[in-house]
């Protein structure tokens, strides 16, 4: 897709060659005399499968854009696949309708596909179609079962979300809906044969078994991140702010340390005759310098320079402010105001100690 990235992993190659082998036998029914070219369609039908599964992630990333968020990219799994929207939905419709999309534009495919077949007459194509038909339909229902991380999942969060006012409960509920989907997964084949009248199969099992750990595992994972980003409106730069010092570029670092202390400050921020910021003295980097070396070495020497992504604003708060530390990891970061003057210094370390006592109250 235009400006997303789409990628597979090696494990996509594996499932193809397994489609083939299982849809080989079919092919060679409605088009006999096909030989070993039975698994090479058997091949083409799971590459054009996938084309589906794209365009199911590609429905998600379009409703995304338009709704103002970043895609960074559509990857396809040995389980489908997944698109990575940059940062959380801001309101209980976008998460509705970026996650419905995808499952609505399955069943489309799989409806147009049952009608193509539909016109045919009986041959190789019309089989596909109705292979692809068929696929395409129980992933749309499938990704509708309302427990995440499945689309039908994302759907309950946003409803419970809507109604309640309260997305973390809404993360929480849909999770509980993935772990119980997962549990009833994995009894599944305690009472396949007295359902369907017929015993599961060791294929049964094994997928049975991975498809109920990825629900389990991915539901979890979604149960935690919601109590993390619950503790995030509580993490706020300006208080975690440490009082700066501003000194000129080649004063010695001794005399900077010097200053530093007699004004209780607790960063060094290296500066033009103009004042403007070009560095910040980093702290790991004055403590491993041996004091009697200090008064014969400038403190730029000791100052990682200005680069972007290193000034944030002194409100930045919240996810805002761990997607800002996530995107230019560093030690210490310079706060401003709107205005341009500095704030202060914010340290790494300081956010992820209020952080920690965030969690233990």
């Amino acid at each position: 897709m235009v400006g997303i990235d789409v990628l597979i992993t090696s494990s996509w190659f594996v499932v193809a060659l397994l489609i083939s082998l299982a849809f080989g036998p079919r092919i060679e029914a409605a088009q006999p005399g096909l030989g070993f070219w039975k698994y090479v369609a058997g091949f083409v039908f799971a590459v054009v499968l996938y084309l589906s599964v794209l365009l199911h992630e590609a429905s998600h990333a379009v409703v995304a854009k338009r709704l103002g968020y970043g895609v960074n990219s559509i990857t396809l799994h040995f389980l489908g696949g997944m698109t990575e929207v940059d940062g959380q939905s801001r309101r209980p419709r976008h998460e509705f309708w970026i996650a419905v999309v995808g499952p609505l534009t399955s069943i489309a495919v799989g409806a147009a596909s049952g009608a193509v077949a539909y016109v045919m007459s009986d041959g190789l194509v019309r089989e596909a179609m109705v292979l692809l038909a068929g696929a395409n339909l129980l992933i749309g229902v499938l990704n509708l079962v309302p427990g995440l991380p499945l689309d039908g999942g994302r759907v309950l969060k946003a409803l419970v979300w809507g109604a309640s006012g309260n997305q973390h409960r809404g993360t929480i509920v849909a999770g509980w809906g993935g772990r119980i989907t997962a549990v009833a997964l994995l009894a599944w084949p305690l009472v396949q044969e007295q359902v369907i009248g017929e015993p599961p199969s060791i294929l049964d099992l094994v997928l049975v078994f991975i498809l109920g750990l990825f629900l389990w595992t991915g539901a979890t994972a979604a149960m935690a991140h919601a109590r993390l980003r619950q503790r995030l409106p509580a993490l706020v730069a300006r208080p975690l702010a440490r009082r700066t010092l501003t000194v000129p570029e080649d004063l010695p670092l001794a005399e900077a340390v010097r200053r530093a202390q007699e004004a209780e400050a607790g960063s060094i921020v290296t500066v033009t005759p103009d004042g403007t910021p070009v560095g910040i003295v980093s702290e790991a980097a004055v403590t491993a310098m041996p004091v009697e070396r200090r008064p014969w070495v400038a403190v730029s020497a000791v100052a990682r320079t200005m680069e972007e992504g290193l000034t944030l604003p002194a409100t930045v708060a919240g996810e805002d402010l761990i997607l800002a530390i996530s995107r230019r990891p560093a030690e210490e970061y310079l706060l401003v105001e709107a205005d341009g003057r500095i704030y202060g210094v914010l340290s790494t370390a300081d956010v992820d100690r209020a952080f920690r006592e965030n969690g233990r109250r």
